[in-house]
């Protein structure tokens, strides 16, 4: 299934994302176990020696240890009788043929034979080719050729052996190619024509994030959709681009151009919120990443470790008697320990995010803690915590007008308004028919916003009514609850409504009369997620259950071209 998608705005993103940089404690490990790997090979005859000393029977495979040397010798001189038996018959045919001349060929073959097996040296097969020779000099040295002819006969004759110290390998920081679209080409080498074509981003692509469970795997996929054109044969073409692996199962997404190094210059970056307190951050310009770029809040992996071995500790140390009564501690506290988490984290699921598109920085949560955070994505750090809801808190939404005002909406059947410049303030209220399960902003009328709740119904509130005013309407847009609505950049007072019913809707809205313009079933199953793309506005993506991710061209309706014109004027200018 997929629960939550954005787009990026067009250009956002690189048009090959660069490979994962290893950090200083990962070049670190690698080398670590290069040279252990190294002097393994080298310390191997010692091992040998001391197997041949006490052979054992335990595995099963060597039983006759006395007679090692007896099967070697018996191995040559088979290999021998087998050489002069070749010679023999290529003498002898070779004599038929052509008399004393071809026998003169014959005893030369013979001895080229003879010259093969004394190359081999089969004699002293099990010889170490390193005795002789220093071997802390060689762990010093592995660059030196008889550790390398050592090592590279373990590695399958690799002649290259392992170089301890290999320039390519740079970490992060010391990269030996500073140049990101250098590196971005070199992840190319491997890809043929088409697939190169594929990979590689235009200008006119558009990107949609999409936040993925299946068979317990979850990840943040990259979906290219290719408008129709010549080049995709007259047809809309849509595939996944690349995918970030996550730990938890994602519930939503915002995608940001904040990077949390504090740089000036636009990111692009995604924050994701899941089933764990912690609310991850991702670079989507870098492909194969194991770890996010920062994580605001969840557990403190080192406050936890550190509590589990102090624990440990206290236990070993007591008695015997005590011992028990200390491991029914320790089972009592195991979920205490899990609970190890950083100052300001939320305790629970995050079940949304916004992000402030004026103050860059900011972004904001909401959890099925029944609290709202606001937090500095730079310092990494909460801001404010707010305790309004009685309940879990399933939306938020920044005002595109005023920046600081911020709404939410809750399973408590409430929506609420809060200016983050006063936190303490009391927040402003509306009661909600059901549990609320998304809400918007009307971008055309920036006083004005709607809330979707669990029985279907869309209600529209005008905050200079103040709070537990009526709405201004209500809407059954859906006979089952309207998880997601979307307004359309490009034509005011059009409104996209999706719901569990498996439909999505196209409304009116422009007058507060709404009016149904068109429906669609897009055979994605229960839908839970939709937009519209802000830089095409006629397109709306929408996900659910069935994991895919379809977008509708609803040029295709006649009604929404006689109602809004402009939308078809912007699709010539973009032919």
């Amino acid at each position: 299934m997929i629960s939550s998608i954005c787009w990026l705005p067009r250009g956002a993103a690189k048009p090959v994302p660069v490979a994962a940089p290893m950090t200083d404690e990962e070049l670190a490990a690698m080398r670590e176990k290069a040279s252990d790997l190294a002097a393994g090979v080298l310390e191997g005859s010692d091992v040998e020696d001391a197997d041949d000393a006490e052979p054992s029977d335990s595995s099963g495979w060597e039983t006759e240890g006395d007679d090692d040397d007896m099967d070697v010798e018996s191995a040559v001189a088979k290999a021998r009788a087998a050489a002069e038996a070749i010679a023999s018959s290529s003498g002898r045919t070779a004599a038929g043929a052509a008399g004393s001349k071809n026998s003169k060929g014959s005893q030369a073959a013979a001895g080229g034979l003879e010259a093969a097996l004394a190359e081999l040296d089969m004699d002293h097969y099990d010889s170490s080719d390193d005795e002789g020779v220093d071997r802390e000099a060689l762990l010093a040295d592995p660059d030196a050729p008889a550790s390398a002819a050592v090592i590279a006969r373990a590695l399958g004759g690799r002649s290259a052996g392992i170089i301890l110290n290999d320039p390519y390998m740079q970490s992060a920081a010391g990269g030996a190619d500073s140049d990101a679209d250098s590196d971005a080409a070199d992840g190319l080498a491997d890809l043929d024509s088409d697939e190169r074509e594929d990979y590689v981003l235009r200008d006119s692509d558009l990107l949609i994030l999409a936040a993925r469970n299946e068979d317990n795997v979850s990840t943040v996929e990259v979906w290219v959709y290719e408008e129709a054109s010549s080049s995709t044969g007259g047809e809309a073409n849509i595939y996944v681009h690349h995918d970030i692996l996550l730990p938890a199962f994602p519930l939503c997404l915002a995608w940001m151009d904040c990077s949390p190094s504090g740089s000036s210059s636009r990111a692009n970056m995604v924050a994701v919120g899941s089933m764990d307190p912690g609310i991850e951050i991702w670079d989507l310009d870098v492909a194969e990443q194991v770890e996010p770029t920062c994580t605001l809040g969840g557990i403190d992996a080192a406050a936890q470790q550190a509590a589990v071995e102090a624990a440990q500790s206290a236990a070993g140390a007591s008695s015997k008697s005590a011992k028990k009564k200390a491991k029914q501690k320790l089972k009592k506290k195991a979920a205490e320990m899990d609970k190890q988490l950083k100052p300001g984290s939320h305790s629970d699921a995050v079940l949304g995010l916004s992000w402030n598109r004026e103050y860059r920085n900011v972004l904001a949560s909401c959890s099925a803690d029944k609290t709202v955070k606001v937090w500095d994505v730079v310092s990494q750090k909460c801001e404010h915590t707010l305790s309004h809801h009685r309940d879990k808190v399933q939306a938020v939404a920044w005002n595109p007008a005023e920046s600081p005002v911020l709404l939410t909406g809750s399973y408590d059947r409430t929506a609420c308004l809060v200016d983050v410049r006063q936190p303490s303030g009391a927040a402003l209220s509306w009661s909600i028919s059901a549990d609320v399960e998304a809400l918007t902003w009307n971008p055309g009328s920036p006083t004005c916003f709607l809330v979707s709740s669990e029985d279907g119904l869309v209600a529209s509130f005008d905050a200079r009514a103040g709070a537990g005013s009526n709405p201004i309407f209500r809407l059954s847009a859906h006979n089952k609850p309207t998880c997601a609505m979307s307004f359309c950049h490009g034509a005011a007072g059009l409104l996209a409504t999706a719901s569990t019913d498996k439909v999505a809707k196209l409304w009116d809205v422009p007058d507060n009369q709404p009016q149904l313009l068109a429906s669609k079933e897009p055979k994605l199953g229960a839908i839970f997620t939709a937009g519209f793309c802000s830089d095409v506005p006629y397109l709306l993506a929408m996900a659910g259950a069935k994991g895919a991710v379809g977008v509708w061209d609803i040029r295709s309706s006649s009604e929404v071209a006689a109602k809004y014109p402009a939308l078809m004027h912007d699709v010539v200018a973009n032919q």
